[in-house]
C-alpha cells in the first residue's frame, strides 16, 4: 500500500458529492489518492469515516492512524486495476482453506476444531452449494470444481471496495470461508478470529505464550476488524 507524509495544509474536511458517489473536500480541494487519483468513495458513510479521519490529524499526517482513508486508497489504486487478479487469488484459498484441514491428533484438539469449524462449512455449501472437504493434516485435498466455481463466481461478483476488505479478512484468518461469514454477517469478527487461532491457542495452551508472537498476534487481529469495519462502509444498507 503506497504511504505518503504531509504537514497539515487544511482547516476542515468535508463529505461532498461526486459522480459515482462521495469525495472528500480540504477546505476547498479535492482529496485525491496519493497516486493523484480521484478519491471517490461508494458510500457517504465511507466519506464520513474518512473526513473523521482528516479533522482528527495533527500537524504532520499520520497515515497509520487513518486505516478507512488508506484501504480506500488501495481500492482504487491498486485493487481496482487488477480487480480479476484480486479476486482469483482469494478464490484459490478455497483449495487449501484453514477450514478444511484438521490437526492427525490429539482427539481433544480434533473435537473443538470440529465444533467451531463444521458449522461454517455446512453454511458455505447451504448458502453457495460449495461444500469444501475435510481431511487431516495440511496435504491439499482436491476440492469439489463446481464448489470452487460457485466462490469464485462470488468474489468476482464484488466491487473492488469490498474485494479490499475481504483480501484482509481472508488473509488475516487463513480461510476464504470464514471471510465470507464475516463479511455476510454469519459471524461476528472477533468470534471469527478467535476461531482462525484454535491451533495457536492450543499451541499456547501445551507450552505458554510467547510475547513476540502475542504483539503478532494482535498487530493482525487490528486489522481483521478494521478489514471487517471498511466493508461494512463499503456497503449500502
Amino acid at each position: 500500500m503506497t504511504e505518503w507524509k504531509a504537514k497539515r495544509f487544511w482547516k476542515t474536511a468535508s463529505v461532498a458529492e461526486a459522480d459515482g458517489g462521495y469525495g472528500i473536500m480540504l477546505d476547498a480541494r479535492s482529496l485525491k489518492t496519493p497516486g493523484k487519483k480521484s478519491l471517490i468513495l461508494p458510500t457517504r458513510r465511507m466519506a464520513e469515516a474518512i473526513a473523521v479521519e482528516w479533522n482528527a490529524q495533527g500537524e504532520d499526517i499520520q497515515p497509520l492512524t487513518m486505516p478507512v482513508t488508506r484501504a480506500a486508497n488501495s481500492a482504487i489504486e491498486r485493487v481496482a486495476p487488477q480487480k480479476t487478479e484480486v479476486a482469483n487469488m482469494l478464490a484459490a484459498y478455497a483449495e487449501t482453506d484453514l477450514l478444511s484441514h484438521r490437526a492427525t491428533d490429539p482427539v481433544s484438539l480434533q473435537e473443538r476444531q470440529a465444533q467451531a469449524w463444521d458449522p461454517l462449512l455446512d453454511w458455505a455449501a447451504e448458502t453457495y452449494g460449495a461444500r469444501l472437504y475435510v481431511i487431516e493434516g495440511i496435504i491439499a485435498v482436491k476440492q469439489p470444481p463446481e464448489s470452487l466455481k460457485a466462490l469464485s463466481y462470488l468474489l468476482h461478483s464484488f466491487d473492488s471496495f469490498h474485494l479490499t476488505a475481504l483480501h484482509d479478512l481472508v488473509a488475516m484468518s487463513g480461510s476464504l470461508i470464514l471471510g465470507l461469514a464475516v463479511s455476510q454477517g454469519r459471524l461476528d469478527p472477533d468470534e471469527a478470529w478467535r476461531i482462525s487461532r484454535i491451533d495457536e491457542e492450543w499451541q499456547i495452551e501445551q507450552w505458554g505464550r510467547d510475547e513476540e508472537a502475542d504483539a503478532n498476534a494482535s498487530l493482525k487481529r487490528d486489522q481483521f476488524l478494521q478489514a471487517h469495519q471498511f466493508w461494512r462502509l463499503a456497503t449500502l444498507f
